[in-house]
C-alpha cells in the first residue's frame, strides 16, 4: 500500500512554497530578484522558442534522414541492465554510437524529449525505432525502443538540480515545472548531463535533461520512503494513460497558498519554484498546439484514441496552472 505524502504547497502572493520540516509547516520565501543574471550564459540551458508554433514534434531535434535502418546491423559495445529499463549502447558501421533503451518507457522517453525541445530546452536526437538488428543474439532485439544518438557530443559529466549555474533564473525553475506537468517524477542528478558541442565558434556547453522515461504516470513515493527512490520501479508509474488522467497540477488553492499534485522523490527540488514559475510554464505549454502534442505521441507509435487522451489531460492541467494568474497577479507584477 502506498502511504500519502503530505503535498508541497507554493504561496501565491508572498512567492513562496510550503513544504514540511517534521509534519511542520514552513515557508521559504524566494530571493528579491527571479531573475537573477545566470553564472553561465542562459543559452547553455534554453533559447527562447520563437517559431513554438510552428515547431513539428514528429521528429524534434532529429532529423528523419539520420534515423537508425533497420537494414543496418548494430554491435554492442555494452549491455546496460541499470536503472528501470534495459538497453544496449551500441556502434552502427558508420560510426555512429547508440543508446538504446527497450521497455515501456521508450514511449514516453521520446515524447518529453520532443516536447522539451520545442519549448526551447537541449535535447538529442532521438528516434523510436522498431525491427533494429544487433550482432549475435540477444532475446529484445527488435523491438520497440528509444535510439539516442550519442556520438554527435562528448560527456562533461552531471549536473545537479539544486546547485547549477541557472537556478535563479526563470526557464530553470520552468523547467521543473514542465516536468510536473508532464509527470516526470525522475529527478535523479544521473539523468543531467552537460553536452559539448560543436559550435560555430568551438565547443558548446548544454545542460540537457535525459533519459525522461519516467513520465506520464503517477508518482506515488512516500516521503518516509524516500530511500526507496534508489528503487527505480518504487518511486511511480510510467506510461499509464489511467494513472496520468489521475493527476493534477495544483490540487488546491487555499487564500494565498496553492497546493501541487506531487508525492513522489526529491520534492526539495519543488521548493525552489513559485507561482509565477508555475504560470510562466503553462504559459509557454499552452503556445503548442494540439495538433503539435499529438504529433510528438504520433513519433512513439501511440494510437490515435491514447493520443487523444493524452494531449485532452495535458491541456487540462496546462489550463489548472494558467487559472493561478488570477489569484497571483501580485506576484507576478513584481520585481
Amino acid at each position: 500500500m502506498d502511504v500519502p505524502r503530505p503535498a508541497r504547497t507554493i504561496g501565491l502572493v508572498a512567492l513562496s512554497l510550503m513544504t514540511l520540516d517534521c509534519g511542520r509547516p514552513v515557508i521559504n520565501n524566494r530571493p528579491a530578484t527571479p531573475d537573477a543574471t545566470p553564472r553561465a550564459p542562459l543559452e547553455q540551458l534554453w533559447t527562447e522558442p520563437r517559431d513554438l508554433e510552428r515547431r513539428s514534434l514528429l521528429w524534434g531535434s532529429a532529423p528523419p534522414d539520420q534515423a537508425p535502418s533497420k537494414q543496418t546491423e548494430f554491435k554492442v559495445v555494452k549491455l546496460d541492465t541499470s536503472g528501470y529499463s534495459s538497453g544496449y549502447d551500441v556502434v552502427g558501421p558508420d560510426g555512429r554510437q547508440w543508446d538504446i533503451k527497450v521497455g515501456k518507457e521508450a514511449q514516453t522517453e521520446v515524447v518529453v524529449s520532443r516536447i522539451l525541445w520545442a519549448l526551447g530546452y537541449h535535447q538529442p536526437a532521438t528516434y523510436y525505432a522498431t525491427g533494429w538488428k544487433l550482432e549475435g543474439t540477444y532475446e529484445d532485439e527488435g523491438e520497440a525502443a528509444r535510439f539516442r544518438l550519442d556520438s554527435d557530443h562528448d560527456n562533461d559529466g552531471e549536473w545537479e538540480w539544486l546547485d547549477n549555474p541557472f537556478t535563479d533564473v526563470r526557464p530553470f525553475r520552468g523547467l521543473i515545472a514542465i516536468n510536473l506537468l508532464l509527470s516526470n517524477w525522475d529527478f535523479k542528478t544521473s539523468n543531467n548531463r552537460i553536452y559539448v558541442v560543436k559550435g560555430s565558434d568551438g565547443p558548446e556547453r548544454r545542460y540537457v535533461v535525459q533519459d525522461l522515461g519516467a513520465s506520464f504516470g503517477k508518482a506515488r513515493l512516500a516521503r518516509s520512503n524516500s530511500l526507496l527512490a534508489l528503487l527505480p520501479w518504487k518511486g511511480g508509474t510510467r506510461n499509464d494513460i489511467e494513472d496520468f488522467e489521475d493527476t493534477k497540477l495544483i490540487r488546491q488553492v487555499r487564500g494565498s497558498e496553492a497546493t501541487l499534485d506531487y508525492r513522489g522523490p526529491r520534492g526539495d527540488i519543488l521548493e525552489t519554484m513559485n507561482v509565477a514559475d508555475v504560470i510562466w510554464a503553462c504559459e509557454l505549454m499552452n503556445r503548442l498546439r494540439d495538433a503539435q502534442l499529438d504529433d510528438a505521441f504520433k513519433a512513439a507509435d501511440y494510437d490515435a484514441a491514447i493520443r487523444a487522451r493524452y494531449v485532452a489531460k495535458i491541456r487540462a492541467k496546462i489550463r489548472e496552472g494558467l487559472a493561478l494568474r488570477a489569484d497571483a497577479r501580485l506576484s507576478t507584477e513584481g520585481p
